[in-house]
């Protein structure tokens, strides 16, 4: 038995695209998943991947098939599964009968654009990871018209709750009387970090669309629609990410 063969049982559900973590850990503490016939309720029971027979809800847990799906998220839902508020969510706008997706990253509910589902934890994972440096474009109207130095500011880091946000492209694409339309390209995802960037310059966000993630482009899809990403689609996404190495697992110390 390899040390690479072992993995926690919540994250060996997960990983093979069943669901997510979360939703593995409740059904593992529901008493809703055996390993080799019996009941296991600790998430992180060790399990080996090869020789361990898992099975969640009477069937056997075996790896799905990737899926990557890209939609145009409208303005007004949000990005969860399930809304305590009954808002709509962007689960409402996929395919029925789809295997377990879930978003790479999120939009807010004021936020529209490119938003990418997959079951590919790994390609997720290399994403999202901050070391990769992925970048994302996002067109933002904002109120009146901001300044040289305010745009200096926005390019080269400002000082959030948070911390100073990495050095971004922020170009000025259209303006009328009252608003600005202006183009970040972050290589980071904070929370509503470009809301709060243009907050600090004393401004304020008006629409926010994203454009764009990595090689990825939201092009004409109408809003509300979604697709399958192309094969030279994923191979260039993944090409984009390919220096990224997930971590190893850490497993108990022996005796």
């Amino acid at each position: 038995m390899t040390a690479a063969g072992k993995r926690t049982l919540d994250r060996l559900i997960c990983r093979m695209g069943v669901c997510s973590r979360r939703q593995a850990e409740a059904a593992i503490r529901q008493g809703r998943v055996q390993v080799n016939g019996r009941v296991v309720r600790d998430p992180q029971t060790w399990v080996d991947v090869v020789r361990d027979k898992v099975v969640l809800d009477g069937d056997a847990v075996r790896a799905r098939a990737k899926e990557h799906w890209l939609l145009h998220k409208p303005v007004g839902y949000v990005t969860t599964a399930a809304d305590e508020h009954g808002r709509e969510t962007v689960y409402a706008l996929l395919p029925k009968g789809l295997t377990w997706l879930a978003p790479v990253g999120r939009l807010d509910r004021d936020s529209s654009g490119l938003l990418l589902f997959t079951n590919d934890h790994d390609l997720a994972l290399a994403i999202l990871q901050p070391s990769g440096k992925l970048p994302k474009s996002y067109d933002v109207r904002i109120k009146d018209h901001p300044s040289a130095e305010d745009v200096r500011r926005l390019r080269e880091g400002i000082e959030l709750h948070d911390g100073m946000t990495l050095p971004a492209q922020v170009d000025e694409i259209e303006r009328n009387d009252r608003s600005t339309v202006l183009r970040f390209v972050l290589t980071e995802g904070r929370n509503r970090q470009i809301r709060r960037m243009v907050m600090a310059i004393g401004s304020r966000v008006y629409t926010l669309h994203r454009t764009r993630i990595g090689p990825l482009e939201l092009g004409d899809l109408p809003a509300g629609a979604c697709r399958r990403l192309t094969d030279d689609e994923l191979t260039a996404l993944r090409a984009s990410v390919s220096g990224f190495r997930p971590p190893a697992p850490k497993h108990p110390r022996a005796g």
